[in-house]
């Protein structure tokens, strides 16, 4: 009840805000029109995307190539002009009264410049951020045939994704995730059990609109628990003005038969604006040439969710939430004699799993089933010329796992966390070029346990951080840094097995400051360098410092520390980008040092074995968290040549590279556990904004992925194996199909994954660690197979009055 009186207060301090900024000034209505062409033909170009991001209201061209704007907040502001095929023009602009500004695009095959906010708390020119942001738009998303949104921002430089099976991944960047990787979605902090190897992010992969990547320590502005980056995921984009759009999604994977149907629809009447959307998808159990089918590897997924709110020219204030609903299967790996997956029945026995079970879409025991339900109310508020945002946020995630088959019902392990997040930012005024933020945001966290057994005690969390950040923009240098400090306190109860106490019950504070300096340069108008030094802070997570059991997925019995410190880094940041009419390339590198790394390996006896723990039956490998100093080091790097007059040809490589080192050796062993294998993608990929009057947006793609060998292993414990190399060779092709009048019908995607059906391991797929096949003496279980997917998208649109 407290979450809900706390929420309750801060909407109506939010109506308070609303009506004071309302009244402030009301006869300050700006409005923004203008008209694009193309500078090669000096014709208008229809449907290009004119978008303010920091007071999220856009609008497109009509077919004269005219766009016009109403009723905005009067001020300076960044405008971001996209349209495919085209060089993104990102600039300033000044709204006072009717502003006029018309537009000519360069048509372009690479996007060198863009709007984004990670990072910065505001709308920034990514060549003007010292950050290292990658973007994924929705029509990147589109060409993926990745089961989860991870998956799909996995073949970003410098990201990977940790995975127990295809419903499960983690976001890792830079070798490092769990806590260190903050998610974002739609400004709000992402709460749920991130801290396991089993629990993914709980947002809806059809309904994302664009994704942002901050590779680097952000915890200037985010806090704790952003050292190694940002996911900042945007679900809901108000669609322009006098208009409502929609689309209908279908989508089906032939590996696992997995199906996808999503809809979504959304309007905008003179300033009202709303989004609603819903998503079911199944999957049975995937399959490679090594498995067969791989047992319970099933997942049945249903979603829903959107928001509604207002843009005027005071700004703006929208109310979201979403609800997230997946139950997947825990896949254990456990075979018989002659080397058939078993699964468990009543009474203690296991018996050979049957075909039905393999095609079935109802996850068998154990599974899981999780729950992730959010409010939030996103809000911008013009006082004067400045501008105050809040964003405050209710989150519920329940997280039952289902592991007894004497008992179906009964839940093992059941986390019911709930979350109160809270965000406050002044941006002041641009006063001769300085850009200058302050801000607050933390949270307020409450987790129960419900279910048989427990993992983590019952705890309550509550943190807080201020920060300010500044940003100077000189003719070609950008300067921008900033200082933050943080405190966290931790409030856990007695962890119990029955009546019993196994972990004592604490109270923990831990604080902190972070901060970063860094700038961008435009050398010419080829050159862009950036350079940035970030400090982060993470306070240790409930799992590392009260942990004392075992769930279902994990296949490991995990031990926790209360003597933990709070991590600290130190990373240098350099990149730099090259950018001609024919050749774009982009490199960037990294030094990470790390005080109190807290990392978990195995334990052993006094045999000098593994150490096991007996639960109901079965031997658990037994591990422990501890803290050493480590560093981390690697380079992204990027070419893509698209060689003269076959500008619609592109050959692009991206290489990704992480090492990471213990400062002193842990039982001989230096190499930090769990870091991403080097990976190289070469991809060959024909663009054409026009096919023929009725195809337009048509691409072609082969592509071969290839991952290194991992040999620089923790070796201590037997901790960690080394990984096979492997190559895949992967192929997509899509269009849209338009009517005469250039309005499109559908959009069309087949794609094919592994091709070549090679069976392989990702070195940070959690499937590599289950039992071995004592008949072929494979140990773990194989990422998946040869795999093709269909997508279909219907769009919708209407055009009302105004």
């Amino acid at each position: 009840m407290k979450q809900y009186k706390i929420v309750l207060s801060l909407l109506f301090f939010i109506f308070s805000i609303n009506a004071l900024s309302a009244k402030s000034d009301p006869a300050l209505k700006g409005s923004f029109s203008g008209t694009i062409t193309d500078k090669e033909s000096n014709r208008p170009l229809a449907g290009v995307s004119v978008y303010f991001a920091d007071i999220k209201t856009g609008t497109s061209t009509n077919a004269e190539g005219f766009f016009s704007l109403q009723n905005i907040p009067e001020g300076r502001h960044l405008v971001e002009i996209s349209h495919i095929g085209y060089t993104t023009i990102a600039e300033p602009v000044e709204v006072n009264g009717d502003s006029q500004r018309d537009y000519i695009l360069v048509k372009a095959v690479v996007e060198n410049d863009a709007v984004v906010i990670t990072g910065a708390g505001a709308a920034t020119q990514l060549k003007k951020s010292p950050f290292q942001v990658s973007l994924v738009r929705k029509e990147e998303l589109l060409q993926s045939n990745a089961s989860n949104i991870i998956e799909a921002l996995a073949k970003q430089p410098g990201v990977s994704a940790l995975s127990t099976g295809p419903a499960i991944s983690k976001p890792v960047i830079r070798g490092l995730g769990y806590n260190r990787v903050l998610t974002i979605n739609d400004g709000v902090r992402q709460e749920g059990q991130q801290w396991g190897d089993e629990h993914g992010i709980e947002i809806d992969q059809a309904s994302v609109n664009k994704v942002e990547i901050l590779k680097g320590p952000a915890s200037l502005i985010y806090g704790s628990d952003a050292m190694a980056g940002v996911i900042n995921i945007i679900t809901n984009v108000p669609v322009e003005n006098n208009t409502v759009k929609g689309s209908i999604l279908s989508g089906y994977q032939t590996n696992n038969k997995q199906r996808l149907l999503h809809a979504n629809i959304a309007g905008n009447s003179n300033g009202f604006n709303w989004n609603l959307y819903g998503n079911t998808s199944a999957a049975a159990d995937y399959k490679n040439k090594y498995d067969g089918h791989v047992l319970n590897s099933k997942f049945r997924q249903n979603n829903f969710g959107g928001y509604a709110g207002y843009n005027g020219n005071w700004g703006y204030s929208h109310f979201l939430f979403s609800n997230f609903n997946l139950k997947a299967g825990l896949t254990e790996g456990d075979r018989d004699n002659e080397g058939y997956f078993v699964k468990p029945v009543a009474g203690g026995d296991e018996v050979r799993a049957t075909a039905d079970d393999f095609k079935s879409t109802t996850p068998l025991i154990p599974y899981q089933h999780i729950r992730h339900f959010k409010l939030a109310t996103d809000n911008s508020f013009k006082l004067g010329k400045n501008r105050l945002s809040l964003n405050i946020g209710y989150q519920r995630n329940q997280r039952e796992e289902f592991g007894n088959p004497d008992d179906m019902n009964e839940r093992e392990l059941y986390f019911d966390l709930k979350t109160v997040t809270y965000t406050a930012q002044f941006h002041f005024k641009e006063v001769q070029g300085w850009k200058t933020s302050i801000g607050v945001n933390g949270m307020k966290q409450q987790n129960s346990n419900r279910g048989a057994e427990q993992l983590i005690p019952d705890f309550n969390l509550f943190d807080i951080g201020g920060y300010a950040y500044a940003q100077k923009s000189y003719e070609k240098i950008t300067i921008s840094g900033g200082a933050r400090y943080d405190t966290r306190n931790i409030d856990a109860k007695n962890l119990l097995e029955g009546s019993e106490i196994k972990g004592s019950a604490f109270n923990k504070t831990f604080s902190n400051f972070s901060g970063s300096i860094g700038l961008a340069a435009a050398i010419s108008k080829l050159v862009n360098l950036k350079l940035n030094m970030a400090r982060g802070f993470r306070a240790p997570s409930i799992p590392e410092l009260a942990s004392n059991g075992a769930h279902e997925g994990t296949i490991r019995y995990e031990y926790g520390d209360t003597d933990l410190k709070s991590e600290t880094s130190l990373q240098f940041d350099a990149g730099a980008e090259f950018t001609t009419e024919h050749v774009s390339l982009n490199i960037s590198a990294f030094h990470n040092s790390f005080n109190n790394f807290i990392f978990y390996s195995k334990l052993q006896n006094a045999g000098g074995t593994d150490s096991l723990v007996n639960v109901d039956g079965e031997d658990l490998t037994a591990f422990k968290f501890g803290q050493s100093k480590a560093r981390l080091t690697g380079l992204e790097a990027s070419l893509d040549i698209h060689p003269h007059p076959l500008d619609w040809l592109h050959i692009e490589n991206t290489f990704s590279f992480t090492r990471g080192r213990f400062s002193e050796a842990i039982e001989g062993s230096k190499n930090l556990p769990f870091i991403p294998a080097a990976r190289l993608l070469s991809e060959l990929r024909c663009n054409f904004n026009k096919l023929s009057p009725g195809i337009v947006n048509f691409y072609a793609k082969v592509e071969l992925d290839n991952t290194f060998k991992q040999s620089n292993i923790f070796t201590a414990y037997n901790t960690e194996t080394a990984t096979p190399g492997y190559s895949l060779l992967n192929a997509a092709v899509g269009a849209d199909i338009v009517t005469k009048k250039g309005n499109t019908i559908f959009s069309i995607h087949f794609s094919g994954n592994n091709i070549t059906d090679v069976a392989y391991q990702n070195h940070l797929s959690r499937l590599k660690y289950a039992a071995e096949n004592i008949v072929t003496g494979r140990s773990g279980v194989f990422n998946m197979g040869r795999n093709f997917s269909f997508r279909l998208n219907i769009p919708l649109s209407i055009k009302l009055k105004g």
